[in-house]
C-alpha cells in the first residue's frame, strides 16, 4: 500500500493475462466474497489487482476499491470493468481508515483484503474456502506468496518466511493443533502442491513474537470479523496489519494453506516496507505488544524469558531507529530494554552516548562504529 498525502479524489506493472490460468469458474458454492482493495495513485496496478479477482475461478464476489483520495486516472480506470466491482472515493485518511471505509461496505459471508500492487493466483479462493470448511473451526486462513519485481518476474517463489522474522520462533509443525495434506482440504489442489500442507489450530501467544499473516493472503469469515472489528487509523504509516491480524488470532483458531496464492510486488519506493518507514514500522510494533500484553497477558503463554527478551529487544529496535533524531526517547527505549534484559552491550553503551549533547553523541557514535568495523576486518 503507498503512503498517502492528497486529501483530494479525481474521478510498474505486468500484463492482466499473467494472472489467468485454466480452471472451471465457480459460482455461488458458498457464500460472497468481499474483497477490499484500498488504492492511492496506482491506477494502473490497481487495475491488474481488480482483474487477479475477476479471473478467480471462484466467481462469487463483490469487489470494494476504496479510492483514498487520489490525483491520478482511478476512477477512470477502474469504472465500468465489472458489474461486480465498486468504486468508492473517500478523502485522504490512509490505508487503515480505507480498509475500514471497505470492511463498513462489505456484504459479504466472507473478507478478503488485497493492496492495489499485488495480484492474485486465480485458485486462491477456491483454495481456502475449501481449507476454511476442513477446518469449521478456523476463522481465518492465509497463505504463502511469490515475490514479483515491478515487471512481474518472480524473485522468490517463497516469501513469506524471508519477509516475517517472527517465522525464526514460529514452528507449524509443533505450534498448530492439525495439520492435514492439502488435498484432503481442496480436492482441486495444483499438482504441484500435493505434497504440501495445510494447518489449523490457536496461535495466538505466538503472534506476540511478530507478525505471521500477510494482508493480501487473508480470507476470514465474516463472523470473525465482526469480533475483531476495525483496523486501528491510529497507527500511521505501517504496522496496523500486525494490530489487526494479532487481534484475529485472540479469537481463535486460525488457519495456514502453504502455498503462494499471491505476487507480492517489492522494491517499489512508495511501499511501506522501505527503509525510511522503519521507524513506524518498530514504534507501531511497540505499541501493538504492549498493548496486547496489558490486555491479554495472561494468554500470551510463551516462557517468561522469551516475553521478556522480545520486549528488550523491541524496545532497543526502537530506540536505535530513532537515536540520530529524537535522544530522549531514545533513553527512555533503551533504559526499558535493559530493564527487561540488563546483559546488551549495544544497548548500554548508545544509552551512555544518547546522554551526551546531539552533536557529541553523533561524532562518538561514528567512532565507535569505525572502531568495531576495524576489529573485525583484522
Amino acid at each position: 500500500m503507498a503512503v498517502q498525502r492528497s486529501a483530494s479524489c479525481r474521478h510498474p506493472s505486468v500484463s492482466g493475462e499473467f494472472f489467468r490460468e485454466t480452471g472451471t469458474l465457480m459460482k455461488n458454492s458458498s457464500g460472497l466474497v468481499s474483497v477490499i482493495i484500498p488504492t492511492y495513485n496506482r491506477s494502473s496496478d490497481c487495475k491488474i489487482a481488480v482483474e487477479s479477482v475477476l479471473s478467480q475461478t471462484y466467481g462469487d464476489v463483490e469487489v470494494l476499491v476504496v479510492d483514498d483520495g487520489s490525483v491520478d486516472d482511478t476512477r477512470e480506470v477502474i469504472s465500468g470493468l465489472d458489474e461486480r466491482v465498486r468504486y468508492i472515493c473517500q478523502p485522504n485518511a490512509g490505508v487503515s481508515a480505507a480498509r475500514n471505509t471497505g470492511l463498513e461496505a462489505a456484504s459479504g459471508e466472507y473478507i478478503a483484503f488485497l493492496d492495489s500492487d499485488d495480484a492474485w493466483l486465480p485458485w486462491k479462493l477456491e483454495a481456502q474456502l475449501s481449507v476454511l470448511r476442513s477446518f469449521p473451526e478456523a476463522g481465518m486462513v492465509w497463505t504463502d506468496m511469490k515475490a514479483v519485481d515491478d515487471k512481474g518476474a518472480i524473485l522468490y517463489e517463497s516469501y513469506l518466511k524471508r519477509m516475517y522474522s517472527a517465522y525464526a520462533y514460529f514452528d507449524r509443525e509443533k505450534h498448530f493443533r492439525t495439520t492435514r495434506p492439502i488435498p484432503e482440504a481442496w480436492a482441486g489442489c495444483p499438482a504441484g502442491f500435493r505434497e504440501n500442507m495445510c494447518y489449523a489450530g490457536n496461535i495466538f501467544p505466538w503472534m506476540f513474537m511478530g507478525n505471521l499473516v500477510h494482508t493480501s493472503t487473508v480470507l476470514l469469515r465474516r463472523e470473525r470479523q465482526q469480533k475483531v472489528g476495525l483496523f486501528d487509523t491510529t497507527l500511521l504509516t505501517s504496522g496496523e496489519d500486525y494490530d489487526y491480524h494479532f487481534r484475529t488470532c485472540r479469537y481463535g483458531e486460525v488457519a495456514y494453506l502453504d502455498a503462494p496464492s499471491i505476487l507480492y510486488r517489492i522494491g517499489a519506493s512508495d511501499q511501506l516496507t522501505e527503509k525510511k518507514y522503519m521507524v513506524w514500522i518498530a514504534r507501531n510494533n511497540l505499541k501493538t505488544i504492549t498493548r496486547m500484553l496489558a490486555a491479554a497477558g495472561n494468554e500470551i503463554t510463551l516462557p517468561r524469558k522469551m516475553v521478556r527478551e522480545h520486549l528488550a529487544s523491541s524496545y532497543a529496535w526502537l530506540g536505535f531507529e530513532v537515536f540520530c533524531k529524537n535522544q530522549p526517547e531514545a533513553r527512555s527505549c533503551f533504559l526499558n530494554s535493559l530493564r527487561y534484559a540488563p546483559f546488551q552491550p549495544k544497548v548500554a553503551v548508545h544509552l551512555m552516548l544518547a546522554l551526551l549533547p546531539s552533536r557529541a553523541a553523533m561524532s562518538l557514535r561514528s567512532v565507535i562504529g569505525e572502531l568495531v568495523a576495524g576489529g573485525k576486518k583484522r
